[in-house]
């Protein structure tokens, strides 16, 4: 892997170091999307994903002191808790980081259930007042962290501030769509860390538009320039589908 800017060979080190995050209040959000501006294929976006992605995602979550994700992606993802013993929780411990970090989940209705893989100790829910307060309790007695912030729906500021308040500093947002717009429209984030992959699924809101492919067509990147933050790419696509 090499970065084109700055320009530069990553090694494993070095990999980590360029994505250490700034010390205080950082939220830094991580999504991966196709060339059409797909960001899953059949409603995951492990198809999406490559080596090269796999490691930037490995890095971004060791230096985290918490999982931000909505319910529904956690759901679709089927999300579990960091694990000490797994290439982040190694990568934690090498970088003198805690081995594990807890998944902070965010539904407006306190989706999660106790019995849910994330339904365990360690693991945050952030709902708002008009959830549902019994189902609150159930998860509070199961062993997860309910932070209610906002009355008809999430206060994503406020709950940040809590999180802060909590030591939880460092936020890595993992989306969905939906969560990663209303962070943007709160002005919480401060980064994004984009992976394109180089395939092309069809689907209505991308430049394919209507219906979706029958599987995914491969690229090629044989040109990317740079100007002024502007990236422009060439890729030469595939003939089979």
């Amino acid at each position: 892997m090499r970065a084109l800017v700055p320009p530069g060979g990553l090694d494993d080190t070095s990999l980590a170091e360029a994505y250490r995050p700034p010390s205080g209040r950082f939220v830094r959000a991580n999504f991966v999307h196709a060339l059409d501006g797909a960001t899953s294929v059949d409603g995951a976006s492990a198809g999406l994903g490559s080596d090269a992605d796999q490691r930037v995602f490995t890095v971004l979550r060791a230096w985290c002191d918490a999982v931000l994700v909505g319910h529904g992606t956690a759901a679709a993802e089927d999300y579990g808790p960091l694990e000490a013993d797994s290439d982040v929780g190694r990568l934690r411990t090498e970088l003198g980081r805690p081995a594990t970090a807890p998944v902070v989940v965010v539904s407006r209705r306190a989706s999660l259930s106790p019995g849910d893989r994330l339904a365990v100790p360690g693991t945050w829910l952030v709902t708002c007042a008009a959830s549902d307060a019994e189902r609150r309790t159930a998860l509070t007695g199961a062993g997860v962290r309910v932070l209610v912030a906002g009355d008809e729906d999430v206060d994503l500021p406020a709950a940040l501030d809590a999180l802060a308040g909590e030591g939880i500093e460092h936020v890595l947002c993992e989306g969905g769509p939906s969560l990663f717009r209303d962070a943007v429209a709160a002005g919480v984030v401060d980064e994004l860390c984009l992976t394109t992959a180089p395939l092309l699924t069809g689907g209505a809101h991308g430049v394919l538009g209507g219906e979706a492919l029958p599987g995914p067509v491969r690229a090629r990147l044989v040109q990317l320039l740079e100007e002024d933050g502007v990236l422009l790419a060439r890729y030469a696509l595939s003939r089979a589908a």
